[in-house]
């Protein structure tokens, strides 16, 4: 899988930001990412040493509107734990 489809985007919820203190990031990334994608993603993109990725995947719920059922997409995401030392910026500023 090509390296810069593997992440969508950060994601930042009161949860994610306590676990920055543990040395662990949350993404949102594509559905066929492998673990392996990911961390070489991480690592490249952010220049970091990544210690172990951990995946989840949500599956879409089904919603009604009038008559009509829809599923919303699924989605998946990874925590990301760093080596000891490194930290990824764009949380930092935020």
């Amino acid at each position: 899988m090509n390296i810069s489809d593997v992440l969508k985007s950060p994601v930042v919820t009161e949860k994610s930001t306590t676990l920055q203190e543990q040395g662990k990031y949350v993404f949102k990334v594509a559905l066929k990412a492998s673990k392996r994608d990911i961390k070489r993603a991480i690592e490249s993109t952010f220049d970091v040493e990544v210690k172990s990725v951990n995946t989840l995947k949500i599956h879409g719920k089904v919603k009604t509107y009038g008559r009509n059922r829809t599923k919303l997409p699924d989605t998946k995401k990874a925590i990301v734990t760093l080596a000891s030392g490194d930290s990824i910026q764009l949380f930092e500023g935020a």
